[in-house]
């Protein structure tokens, strides 16, 4: 009585089959792509414009602006400052105008933060005396941020 019976044509089965499949690993690859950008951010800050002036502390020194823009997808926190591969500390920051020292501070001590796309702008101060640097002078300004990064702009001081 059974073996009268057939089964699930192969065709249908076989079309069964690939549409699992298909949908299975459109499932999986939603998955992992939720996953993987939790892993992909990266952090990427551009100094997208360097100004030096000159300008009197004590006897003389420069102001050097700098604008940054965080083009990465990551938050970022430039922690550490240096001229010429010389860390600047919070002592040499002493020497800034009585009201750069806050912007001064505040960037050496609890770092500078950048949100995405987030454009800021910082200042730093170096005194004439600072390293016997001359006007004329070409420095290499590195910001280090907390993720390990650096972010290097060469200026001439003026």
């Amino acid at each position: 009585m059974y073996k009268n019976r057939k089964a699930v044509s192969p065709v249908i089965a076989t079309v069964i089959l690939v549409a699992v499949a298909i949908t299975i690993s459109v499932a999986v690859a939603y998955w992992m792509g939720g996953i993987s950008s939790q892993y992909t951010k990266f952090e990427k800050v551009e100094v997208s414009s360097a100004i030096c002036e000159s300008t009197v502390l004590g006897a003389g020194g420069w102001k050097i602006s700098l604008s940054l823009k965080n083009t990465g997808t990551a938050q970022v926190t430039l922690k550490n400052v240096f001229i010429n591969d010389a860390e600047v500390s919070y002592d040499d920051a002493a020497a800034a105008p009585a009201d750069a020292a806050a912007t001064v501070a505040y960037s050496l001590t609890t770092g500078l933060g950048l949100a995405s796309g987030e454009t800021k702008t910082t200042v730093i101060w170096i005194a004439d005396n600072y390293k016997s640097f001359t006007a004329g002078t070409t420095i290499n300004i590195k910001l280090h941020s907390a993720g390990g990064m650096d972010y290097l702009k060469l200026i001439e001081l003026v």
